[in-house]
């Protein structure tokens, strides 16, 4: 596809995208999650005290990731899922190798109900092919997962609204995966810091983006700075207008994250982030 054609596509896929979306009136967030990532200096110590404390706060939602003791934290994937049980919490997705481990972990993903496994990150390539090519991996990932029960997705950073040659590699990407295959987990605190609206994006491509990370970016740090994490609602970023916009295109899923912590701890952030987002309606 060349550069003017690919241009045109990306410009029929905007147009109409208010189209069918419809006025919703605003409601809580009832059931929300959070990226055990947050925890990531003490989930590795004590992983059913960590759990057991975000259940106390509200989380009803977690995904994990491709930590030390690996998704499941030392625990059998069944085991894993009856002490989630037990606590009123589901997990949902993962953050997860999946050049390596999709065929793995697949059938133990789907026999506990979880959703997605997911891509959290590729690094920015050397040219738009790099992308297409990569997309052409998620696919077959998605094709694998899909015949197990359950879907692949890929979390997006900077580097993928960072426009190469007038084109961003995060309409390539989109462009080229299978919408029956491949989701995407819109990570709004990046798109931010690339510069980038969250709502034009998420109204581009509607129903294309089902999980997102609800990640606020602080007022003190200069535009693009990446390490700006912190505490939900204290920062920079709109979200009852952004999260909004992400219900009405399609979103299901809101997963705090955190990064940076300064003078407070990982815990008490994931506290704060609940609380914020108790209070919201969208």
């Amino acid at each position: 596809m060349d550069r003017r054609k690919f241009l045109q596509n990306a410009g029929l896929a905007t147009a109409g995208i208010t189209l069918g979306l419809g006025l919703t009136s605003a409601k809580p967030i009832n059931r929300f999650g959070i990226q055990l990532y947050t925890l990531r200096d003490i989930i590795g110590k004590d992983p059913k005290g960590v759990l057991k404390q975000l259940a106390s706060f509200g989380y009803k939602q977690i995904e994990s990731y491709s930590g030390p003791s690996g998704i499941f934290w030392g625990m059998k994937n069944t085991e894993f899922k009856s002490y989630l049980d037990s606590i009123g919490i589901k997990m949902i997705s993962s953050h997860y190798d999946y050049e390596k481990d999709t065929e793995r972990l697949a059938p133990q993903a789907a026999e506990i109900g979880m959703e997605y496994l997911i891509c959290p990150y590729l690094g920015k390539q050397k040219s738009l092919d790099d992308y297409k090519r990569i997309s052409d991996k998620f696919n077959k990932a998605g094709e694998i997962c899909k015949k197990n029960g359950l879907k692949f997705a890929y979390h997006n950073h900077g580097y993928s609204f960072e426009a190469v040659d007038g084109i961003f590699p995060q309409d390539v990407m989109m462009q080229a995966c299978d919408p029956a295959l491949v989701d995407f987990e819109m990570d709004i605190y990046w798109v931010v810091t690339a510069g980038q609206d969250p709502e034009t994006w998420l109204k581009k491509y509607p129903n294309r983006w089902k999980l997102c990370h609800v990640k606020d970016r602080g007022k003190s740090f200069p535009a693009g700075e990446a390490d700006a994490s912190v505490t939900l609602g204290t920062g920079t970023i709109n979200f009852p207008k952004i999260l909004k916009t992400a219900r009405k295109t399609g979103m299901k899923h809101y997963i705090v994250e955190q990064e940076r912590y300064d003078d407070t701890t990982s815990i008490q952030c994931a506290k704060d982030g609940a609380a914020y987002l108790k209070k919201l309606s969208i």
